[in-house]
C-alpha cells in the first residue's frame, strides 16, 4: 500500500503532538491545590509532588468533570482519595460521575444518615466498585508523601447519626505541606468553629477555604483571629440565589488584613503551587 507524503506528514505531526502533550502533562514535582470553578459549590483537587491526586467534594451537577479534564491528563484515570465533606448536592452530585469515570482507590466520608437519592447512588457506586471506605474522625489521618491530611472534625465517628443541619456534619481537614497549612472545613458553621477552637489551634493558616461559601453563618471574627489566614478562597457561583458571599463575612476578612481574597465566580479555578 502506498502512503501519500501528505498523509504521512499529518500522522507524524499528530504523533509528535501527542508525545509533546504527554510530556507536558507529566508530574512537575510540585504541590498543587486547585479550587475548582464548579458554579455554586465546592470542589478541590490536590496534587502532591509524588503525583497523588485527592479530590475533596465534587460540586453540583457534573461541572467537575470538565475542570478535572483541564488538569488531569487523559491517560491518568486514578484518584487516590475522594473526600465527601457532607452529602449536600452542591458538594456531592459531581462525585457520582467521578466515581463512574475514574479509578478511585478510597473514599473518606462521615457516614451520616441521609435519605437522598443522589447519596444512595454515590454509596451504591462505591460498593459496586469495591472502593475502600474510611469514616471520618479525628484519628483518621492520611499521609501522601510530604503531604498530611489531618482530619480535625468530626472529633469522633458520627456514622449513622442524623443532623438537622447537615452543614455541621462536614468533614474538616487541615492539609499540611512542610510549613504550609490549608484549612478546609466544608460548610461548618459558627457553633462548630467554636468547638474547633477549644480542641485545636491551627495558627498561621496560609490558605483558608471560606466555610459555607462565605455565608454569614460561618467565618466568625473570633475564629479568624485564631487561625489568622494569609489568603482566603471563596467557592461561589456567579449571581447565585443565596447572594453568597455575605458582606459581613467579607468585612471580617478585611478586618483581619487578609492578603488576598479569591473568588471562583470572579477568578475561575484557582491554582496554588508550592
Amino acid at each position: 500500500m502506498k502512503i501519500s507524503k501528505k498523509y504521512l506528514s499529518i500522522t507524524i505531526t499528530l504523533f509528535c503532538a501527542a508525545i509533546f502533550y504527554s510530556l507536558y502533562e507529566l508530574p512537575d514535582n510540585q504541590f498543587h491545590v486547585y479550587f475548582l470553578n464548579v458554579d455554586q459549590g465546592d470542589s478541590i483537587l490536590i496534587k502532591t509532588p509524588q503525583n497523588h491526586q485527592i479530590l475533596i467534594d465534587g460540586g453540583p451537577k457534573d461541572f467537575v468533570l470538565e475542570e478535572l479534564g483541564k488538569i488531569i491528563p487523559f491517560f491518568d484515570r486514578e484518584i487516590d482519595l475522594i473526600v465527601l465533606t457532607h452529602p449536600h448536592a452542591d458538594h456531592l452530585e459531581g462525585l457520582v460521575e467521578v466515581i463512574k469515570r475514574y479509578k478511585v482507590k478510597a473514599v473518606l466520608l462521615s457516614g451520616v444518615n441521609v435519605f437522598d437519592d443522589t447519596y444512595k447512588e454515590f454509596l451504591k457506586e462505591i460498593t459496586n466498585k469495591k472502593i475502600a471506605i474510611y469514616l471520618a474522625e479525628r484519628r483518621t489521618d492520611f499521609i501522601f508523601g510530604d503531604v498530611i491530611f489531618d482530619v480535625l472534625y468530626p472529633f469522633n465517628a458520627i456514622d449513622g447519626d442524623s443532623y438537622e443541619n447537615l452543614n455541621n456534619s462536614s468533614v474538616g481537614i487541615n492539609v499540611i505541606y512542610h510549613d504550609k497549612q490549608i484549612l478546609l472545613l466544608g460548610d461548618l458553621e459558627k457553633e462548630k468553629e467554636n468547638e474547633l477552637l477549644k480542641a485545636f489551634s491551627p495558627y498561621n493558616v496560609d490558605i483558608y477555604k471560606a466555610s459555607h461559601h462565605g455565608s454569614k453563618t460561618a467565618s466568625s471574627i473570633e475564629f479568624l483571629q485564631k487561625i489568622t489566614p494569609k489568603e482566603v478562597v471563596i467557592q461561589v457561583g456567579e449571581n447565585n440565589k443565596f447572594k453568597h458571599p455575605h458582606p459581613e463575612t467579607i468585612r471580617n476578612f478585611k478586618r483581619m488584613d487578609v492578603q488576598k481574597i479569591y473568588r471562583t465566580d470572579f477568578d475561575g479555578t484557582i491554582d496554588f503551587t508550592f
